[in-house]
């Protein structure tokens, strides 16, 4: 058995994270008095869901933290899980944010108000901005981090957004097309509840140990049959503690005279599921053929 360490990084420092936490608190904040004084729906929601990307990289940074923590006899898989546990819940809030957006405008198409076009755009424009920095800090660590791809992706739609606002709001001001601004709301929350559920779906997986997404089962277990003297594998498990740690189990019946030189084939299967599927975790127990055990595939 062994386990080949992959450098995973995560690039951003905790400064560059506290500068954008900073920024989504403070588009919150000047969103939410422009969408007061403007009457925009759109800015409002702009707003909540800035502010929930501020929570968000908190979150995704106090996991990032977690997970680096040594082992222990009580952990002894680390606290590698914490990220996972946090791309639930960021990505749960932000479905719960989507179904928000769409009654709110669904209420707005019934009930129009006024809205101040100027003010509207003026706002969105800083937003702007602040999300493009805030996004450009993000991107190589969104790369490697199913967090920070959580939290990029918050930023990213957000500047989306406000472009889609500043839009919405030169509308407002020479067309008078009022109807633009729950439009737009729509807009903004099917983007995020899209993204969020990609998210959500993934680390529920993680949470269910199902095989990791872009791995197929039968190809690895066709890969073990391929190499000589392997006659056979059962008791199969292959899942993901966490994002970028991958971990293969089975039982491998090789042919009676290989059981007293176990540990070639042991490092073969080990170095191609490594090399193949980027599996660095594996566990084997080399049986001989017609070993009395449950040979059943995935018992």
């Amino acid at each position: 058995m062994s386990e080949h360490n992959h450098s995973h990084e995560v690039p951003e420092s905790g400064g560059r994270l506290a500068i954008v936490i900073g920024l989504n608190f403070l588009i919150t904040i000047t969103e939410v008095i422009g969408g007061i004084i403007s009457g925009s729906l759109s800015l409002l929601s702009d707003a909540l869901h800035n502010f929930s990307d501020g929570i968000a990289i908190i979150i995704a940074w106090i996991a990032i933290r977690l997970e680096q923590r040594e082992r222990s006899d009580h952990y002894t898989f680390g606290m590698k899980r914490a990220q996972v546990l946090a791309a639930v819940f960021n990505a749960g809030t932000l479905v719960a944010i989507s179904l928000y957006l769409f009654f709110e405008a669904w209420q707005r198409f019934n009930d129009p108000q006024p809205i101040s076009g100027l003010v509207m755009t003026s706002v969105a424009a800083v937003g702007l901005a602040a999300n493009v920095i805030g996004t450009a800090l993000l991107h190589r660590g969104s790369k490697q981090n199913m967090n920070l791809k959580a939290a990029y992706l918050h930023l990213f739609s957000d500047a989306i957004s406000s472009i889609g606002v500043i839009l919405g709001g030169l509308a407002i001001m020479y067309l008078d097309w009022y109807w633009v601004d729950p439009l737009l709301t729509v807009a903004i929350g099917l983007y995020v509840l899209k993204e969020s559920m990609e998210i959500l779906w993934r680390s529920l997986g993680m949470f269910m140990l199902a095989a990791p997404r872009g791995i197929s089962l039968p190809q690895v277990r066709q890969a073990v049959l391929d190499i000589d003297g392997v006659k056979g594998l059962h008791h199969v498990h292959l899942w993901e503690v966490s994002e970028h740690d991958i971990k293969f189990e089975a039982h491998i019946t090789v042919e009676d005279q290989m059981l007293h030189q176990t540990e070639g084939p042991r490092k073969t299967i080990e170095e191609t599921l490594h090399e193949q599927f980027d599996i660095n975790h594996c566990l084997l127990q080399i049986e001989q053929v017609g070993a009395d055990c449950d040979t059943a595939d995935l018992a």
